[in-house]
Protein backbone atom coordinates (compact mmCIF):
# COMPACT_ATOMS: atom_id res chain seq x y z
CA UNK A 1 0.00 0.00 0.00
CA UNK A 2 1.76 3.38 -0.55
CA UNK A 3 1.04 6.77 0.58
CA UNK A 4 2.39 8.76 -2.16
CA UNK A 5 -0.31 11.55 -2.91
CA UNK A 6 -0.51 12.81 -6.50
CA UNK A 7 -1.17 16.06 -7.38
CA UNK A 8 -4.21 17.04 -10.09
CA UNK A 9 -2.28 17.43 -12.95
CA UNK A 10 -0.57 13.60 -12.26
CA UNK A 11 -4.26 12.30 -11.74
CA UNK A 12 -5.42 13.65 -14.77
CA UNK A 13 -2.80 12.59 -17.29
CA UNK A 14 -2.62 8.97 -15.49
CA UNK A 15 -6.79 8.69 -15.89
CA UNK A 16 -6.43 10.40 -19.49
CA UNK A 17 -9.10 13.29 -18.69
CA UNK A 18 -8.67 16.47 -18.24
CA UNK A 19 -8.31 18.88 -15.01
CA UNK A 20 -11.60 19.95 -14.93
CA UNK A 21 -12.83 16.81 -15.05
CA UNK A 22 -10.91 15.41 -12.21
CA UNK A 23 -11.81 18.42 -10.45
CA UNK A 24 -15.48 17.14 -10.65
CA UNK A 25 -14.87 13.74 -9.85
CA UNK A 26 -13.87 15.10 -6.73
CA UNK A 27 -16.48 17.36 -6.44
CA UNK A 28 -18.92 14.25 -7.50
CA UNK A 29 -17.02 11.96 -4.43
CA UNK A 30 -15.59 9.51 -7.49
CA UNK A 31 -11.94 10.96 -6.05
CA UNK A 32 -11.28 11.63 -2.76
CA UNK A 33 -9.18 15.35 -2.50
CA UNK A 34 -7.25 14.96 0.98
CA UNK A 35 -6.11 18.33 -0.16
CA UNK A 36 -7.21 22.15 0.84
CA UNK A 37 -10.33 23.51 -1.35
CA UNK A 38 -7.70 24.95 -3.90
CA UNK A 39 -5.06 22.75 -3.77
CA UNK A 40 -6.48 18.91 -5.26
CA UNK A 41 -4.39 16.22 -3.97
CA UNK A 42 -5.00 12.72 -4.51
CA UNK A 43 -3.61 9.17 -2.66
CA UNK A 44 -2.38 6.94 -5.69
CA UNK A 45 -3.47 4.15 -4.33
CA UNK A 46 -6.93 5.49 -4.66
CA UNK A 47 -6.14 6.64 -8.19
CA UNK A 48 -5.16 2.99 -9.04
CA UNK A 49 -8.39 1.86 -7.63
CA UNK A 50 -10.76 4.03 -10.07
CA UNK A 51 -8.42 3.64 -12.81
CA UNK A 52 -8.91 -0.46 -12.56
CA UNK A 53 -12.88 0.10 -11.95
CA UNK A 54 -12.84 2.41 -14.94
CA UNK A 55 -11.21 -0.52 -17.07
CA UNK A 56 -13.62 -3.00 -16.56
CA UNK A 57 -16.56 -0.44 -17.34
CA UNK A 58 -15.50 -0.44 -20.32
Amino acid sequence: MSDKVLGLDEVSKILGKSEATIKRYARENLLTNIGDEDEFKFKEDEVNRYLEFAKRLG
